[in-house]
């Protein structure tokens, strides 16, 4: 087929792509289904214009080119054309509840509101066409109806996804009831006094991003485990995780010293998958996933709602509804109020670069191809991984993603947000979503995942003033994979490099040979949810535990040995002395392992260590606490440094002319001083031997010094002091030390 592409540029131009010269054409060479008539064209080298006729946007079209093939012809350009800046959703005016969904190539949309879930009928209501595609309606706030959904007829044509008989809940809903399917059938809950706040004098927290220590962590794992303390009816909930006096939950985060949480996905997302090995309806087939569930949330469905199942309300039996009340709507806000409460901020981890997959999704019911990025044959791509792309670039695709930031910050007092594979977000959006966002708050955090679709793109993020996740620094240090690329606190020569010591302190900026623009775009870490846990790459890397081991015993695993230890220390030592933001993963502290829990279910290999958890809602993925008094000396030490970093103010602002780095008489042997006074602290001394077999002698400023971190502690207190200019560090230890002349 010499046929590659078919675009509709506008309501009458069509633009074809051939893969070479497609020869001599006449007007009888293309033929439009359904029929629209061609009144000139233009053929430039591979590239042929139409004109022709107004095209019918509710409708598919098919162009069939004589000799050369056929293919769906796709809406592109006359999209942007399509916009509204009217209010969507449901919103009350002037005494009346307005309803307005933008569907701008549907035939027919009505609006069926329920005053019970399982009500299969409803009360219908035509709902009316704008001009910019926004369908809108306006009825009495004294409805006693408490739910409601679209029903929307069109698109139509081959490769629409719209069907007639499917109710789909508002994309603008702020709570939403879904079944406990795959199907995820959705109603939106009526604005009402479930949604009204009082957040008396709570206000964001303000951090400057070269102060902020993050913890990833997911709401459910921090307090499901009963090893948390958390009691039976308010563990791996949104109160659950700031219930007072509890081992595990907010108690522990703050004990630990950290500013900031980021949660992993909190916006309703679709948490049942397809039923394993079974063929289903649609003819879609799960081979991957014999938990049948999304247990992280990176398939969000309702970008303005919250996750219903955190809520002490919510209701996972099969096949009923998940929420009845909108609970999760004010238990969230009593969550941010809490954390705000003890100083620290709330993150989001938000998915905006594509949506769930299988469920009844609204946007796909909506407009398949305004929303989503498709290919030449019409079919969504999948760069993301997870079968469907959002096309941001569409002005109401990248008002959406920006009315959901702005909703998040405005009604649930959000402090930032890490956004999910966010080089597949188009620029325009992100800087019209930083501009934005600085409005309401100008010290919200902003992160970006920096890779996605294909795409890698430290230094994007930091031109738009965003921080970004450094791979380079995890890479470094911590290496790629444990068995074969092992980083820089394991002694591996391939990190044998001053340059590359210089890079990753300084926060991978320009000065240093990096990529970022300022250090406070740089948020630093060791591990995340993605991949191995910090604590079982140390095992595998060390050799404590095979790659492919089935570890017999869990509680024995747990237990770090003096070799991951000192893997452990050395490379929070590292990480929480270098500029930039500090990112924990939730568990690091104590040597987090994810050994996969015996469930009985077929494809699955209890006892591996686990390196993509995404789908396990039991013991592989929940903290184990216990874990955290075994290795209690790394906790003291995680928050001991945490503690002399918040102590050490030229640790995070000091200019990079302040440094001079240092080289020991041992390979893999580096350090830096900082003689700039800030706020009264004279020298600050930074040494790492990650020499597995030779100790390293450093020479230093002649001083009193007072050594804050050793081998094994760490205090703002000095845990020992000498005097002079010569020090030598052990093998595979650190120690930072403070000098006075």
């Amino acid at each position: 087929m010499k046929l590659l592409s078919a675009t509709l540029q506008s309501i009458n131009r069509v633009v074809l792509v051939f893969e070479r010269h497609p020869g001599a054409l006449t007007d009888e060479d293309f033929t439009f289904a359904p029929h629209v008539r061609v009144l000139a064209f233009e053929a430039l080298e591979t590239i042929v214009v139409l004109l022709t006729e107004d095209f019918d946007l509710t409708k598919s079209h098919t162009i069939f080119v004589r000799g050369d093939g056929s293919l769906p012809v796709l809406p592109d350009d006359v999209f942007d054309t399509m916009q509204s800046s009217k209010p969507l959703g449901c919103v009350v005016e002037q005494g009346f509840r307005a309803f307005r969904l933008f569907a701008p190539r549907a035939v027919s949309v009505e609006l069926v509101l329920f005053a019970d879930l399982d009500d299969t009928i409803g009360t219908v209501y035509d709902m009316s066409r704008d001009a910019d595609g926004v369908w809108e309606m306006s009825l009495s706030v004294d409805a006693r109806d408490r739910w409601y959904a679209y029903r929307i007829d069109g698109p139509r044509g081959e490769g629409e996804l719209f069907s007639s008989s499917m109710l789909v809940a508002d994309p603008y809903g702020q709570a939403v009831a879904t079944r406990n399917t795959w199907r995820h059938e959705a109603r939106t809950l009526l604005p009402g006094a479930w949604s009204a706040y009082d957040w008396g004098d709570d206000r964001p927290v303000r951090i400057h991003p070269r102060d902020l220590v993050i913890y990833e962590m997911h709401v459910k794992d921090m307090t499901a485990h009963p090893s948390s303390g958390v009691e039976a009816g308010f563990a791996g909930t949104y109160p659950g995780l700031v219930r007072r006096g509890c081992r595990g939950g907010i108690d522990h985060i703050a004990r630990l010293g950290v500013n900031a949480v980021e949660l992993l996905p909190c916006q309703h997302f679709a948490a049942i998958e397809l039923p394993y090995l079974q063929r289903t309806e649609t003819g879609l087939y799960n081979t991957w996933n014999p938990y049948e569930r999304n247990h992280w949330g990176y398939m969000t469905s309702y970008f303005f709602a919250p996750e219903p199942s955190y809520a002490t309300a919510a209701n996972a039996t099969p096949g009923e509804w998940n929420d009845t009340a909108g609970r999760q709507v004010r238990e969230f806000k009593d969550m941010v109020r809490a954390f705000h409460a003890t100083g620290i901020a709330v993150i989001m981890d938000v998915v905006y670069n594509h949506t769930s997959h299988y469920d009844q999704q609204p946007l796909k019911a909506i407009d398949k191809f305004y929303y989503y990025r498709t290919d030449g044959q019409g079919d969504f791509t999948g760069a993301s991984g997870c079968g469907n792309d959002l096309d941001t670039a569409h002005p109401m695709t990248r008002r959406l993603v920006v009315d959901s930031v702005l909703h998040w910050m405005r009604e649930y007092h959000v402090d930032g947000f890490r956004f999910d594979l966010a080089a597949m977000i188009d620029v325009e959006t992100l800087r019209e979503v930083c501009a934005r966002a600085r409005e309401l708050n100008p010290d919200v955090i902003l992160i970006g995942e920096p890779w996605g679709g294909g795409q890698y793109d430290l230094r994007r993020f930091s031109e738009l003033g965003m921080g970004a996740w450094n791979d380079q620094f995890r890479n470094g240090v911590k290496g790629v994979h444990p068995s074969h690329a092992q980083g820089y606190v394991f002694g591996s020569w391939a990190w044998n490099s001053h340059e590359a010591f210089g890079m990753w302190v300084l926060g991978s900026v320009e000065a240093k040979g990096g990529p970022l623009l300022d250090a406070a775009h740089s948020v630093n870490y060791l591990a995340s949810h993605d991949g191995y846990t910090l604590g079982d790459f140390i095992r595998i890397a060390t050799g404590a535990v095979g790659e492919h081991q089935i570890v017999e015993d869990g509680m024995a695993n747990a237990r770090l040995g003096p070799a991951q230890l000192r893997a452990e220390r050395l490379a929070a030592l590292m990480l929480l002395t270098s500029q930039g933001s500090a990112m924990l993963h939730a568990g690091q502290e104590f040597g987090r392992s994810k050994v996969i829990a015996d469930r009985g279910l077929h494809g699955t290999t209890p006892g591996l260590l686990d390196h993509n958890s995404y789908e396990k809602d039991d013991e592989t993925n929940w903290l184990d606490f216990r874990h955290a008094d075994i290795n209690g000396n790394l906790v003291n030490y995680t928050r001991g440094l945490i503690a002399v970093r918040a102590l050490l103010r030229p640790l995070r602002h000091a200019s990079v002319e302040a440094y001079r780095f240092l080289s020991a008489d041992a390979d893999l042997a580096s350090g830096f001083v900082i003689d700039e006074k800030i706020e009264g602290v004279p020298l600050i001394a930074v040494l790492v031997n990650a020499n597995p077999h030779s100790s390293a002698r450093y020479h230093l400023p002649e001083a009193a010094w007072d050594v804050l971190v050793d081998a094994e502690h760490a205090s703002v207190s000095p845990l020992s002091t000498f005097t002079g200019s010569e020090i030598t560090v052990e093998a595979g230890t650190g120690c930072v030390l403070l000098g006075r002349r």
